[in-house]
């Protein structure tokens, strides 16, 4: 590594609100245990406040989940309106999960939420997730917001945010395979666990799912009696002459395209709006709606790289980050991929980090339809595919791969790919997308 970036990767050593979270991963597990019991118990001695913290959209599914929160987040403020987030994993720094009425959770009030909650638990078995769950829950209870937005971690129907008797909405994003060894193996099963978050009384908002999803979903909401309004079916959208055009609630909306870039975020921008639509905050009218997908951000979702040292190596060759790290969210990477080709003929090289866990042959075999160049490499989660591994993977599913040794490496690999020069990507994994957004502040999300 050159010296440029280790010492711009100096930063990511401790920062200042993660020596609590050190504190946390030392006491509470990281293991998944899927379960409400024990975060119930916790919520009910912190007084509640899931009950208190205001009108809550609730997001489950597979892809798309942090997306359209995000969405739903812009649009919201764009009306006037205070926001709270939960959102998991962090990219960099632990207080990016935990956003009170539209800021970043201070170092200060995340210290003193962690001594109360640990006081409330008094030494009870809790995991790292639920334990952060319950923090965040009672510092939103604290203090008082129009709208509640939560991101499900796992699953949704044991998930530990999966509290809520009756959120104002629920929203299930696109279903597809993934946390098989959890979740799975069958399609079915993994719906099923989606579909738990849906409530008596309470509308559902589903985005377009296979045929065995939706039936699973649809059984669900019977069963609950959640009235659904499903994207495409009971609310026809479309993406006409870079516009979207959906109708909802009985009203016909014209907006401009999302700023997040790729097809897929069109059904996100319209799953949100959607949602929007079937709350019915009148704050929320279509200019506000307009002006926040304009302006949504959400990092490492085919996010633009124009700062930091990679930046600075790149020049003026782009380069772009994603998280993707299944064969849904490869999909949509290849589709977006195909997108950038289209408009300047120019090829995609993508450099790749990858969890062992993850299905790397279905990844890669998504991806052949845009044809790109890959570069593989290992990152810093002792759990991440070797390089070697992961560029025969790649090859397996007809790719054209090599591996390389680190990120800057594969940078300058995919740079030397010849003429023109690729547009080049930075993916399959979240963890890998925090390591490369780590090396410098002026890449910190914020």
């Amino acid at each position: 590594m050159s010296a440029m970036l280790a010492s711009a990767h100096d930063y990511d050593s401790i920062r200042a609100s993660d020596l609590a979270i050190q504190r946390l991963r030392a006491l509470h597990p990281s293991l998944i245990d899927l379960s409400t019991s024990r975060i119930a118990r916790l919520l009910e001695a912190l007084g509640h406040p899931q009950r208190t913290m205001g009108p809550v959209i609730h997001v489950a599914g597979t892809n798309g989940k942090g997306s359209t929160v995000a969405f739903l987040r812009a649009m919201a403020e764009a009306a006037g309106l205070r926001v709270h987030v939960l959102t998991s994993p962090h990219l960099v720094r632990f207080s990016e999960r935990i956003r009170v009425a539209g800021r970043l959770i201070s170092d200060d009030e995340l210290s003193a939420r962690i001594e109360e909650v640990e006081r409330a638990n008094a030494g009870e078995p809790i995991s790292f997730f639920e334990i952060t769950t319950a923090l965040a829950f009672h510092a939103f209870a604290r203090t008082p917001a129009d709208l509640c937005l939560i991101e499900v971690g796992l699953g949704g129907r044991f998930d530990a945010t999966n509290v809520f008797d009756r959120p104002a909405v629920t929203v299930i994003t696109p279903v597809d395979y993934d946390h098989l060894e959890l979740l799975g193996p069958e399609l079915t099963k993994i719906a099923w666990e989606k579909a738990g978050i849906l409530k008596p009384g309470s509308p559902g908002v589903i985005a377009p799912q296979a045929a065995e999803v939706m039936e699973v979903i649809d059984r669900e909401a019977e069963l609950q009696g959640a009235p659904l309004t499903v994207l495409g079916r009971d609310a026809p959208f479309s993406a006409i002459d870079g516009r979207l055009r959906l109708h909802a609630s009985g009203r016909d909306l014209d907006l401009p395209a999302p700023a997040l870039a790729g097809p897929h975020q069109l059904v996100n921008a319209a799953l949100a709006a959607t949602a929007l639509l079937t709350l019915g905050d009148d704050r929320i009218d279509a200019a506000a709606m307009a002006k926040g997908l304009a302006q949504t951000h959400w990092p490492a979702r085919f996010q633009r790289l124009d700062k930091g040292p990679l930046a600075a190596i790149a020049g003026d060759v782009d380069i772009w980050l994603d998280g993707a790290h299944n064969p849904h969210g490869a999909a949509a990477l290849a589709a977006t991929c195909a997108e950038l080709s289209a408009r300047d003929g120019r090829p995609v090289a993508l450099v790749v980090g990858m969890l062992a866990r993850k299905d790397a042959a279905g990844y890669f075999g998504a991806l052949r339809s845009c044809r790109p160049r890959v570069f593989t490499t290992g990152f810093s989660s002792p759990s991440a595919w070797p390089a070697d591994t992961l560029a025969q993977a790649a090859r397996d599913a007809g790719l054209d791969a090599q591996a390389v040794d680190g990120v800057e490496s594969g940078l300058r690999a995919a740079l030397s790919v010849g003429q023109p020069a690729p547009h080049i990507v930075f993916c399959g994994s979240l963890h890998f997308a925090g390591d490369i957004l780590a090396l410098s502040p002026e890449t910190w999300p914020s």
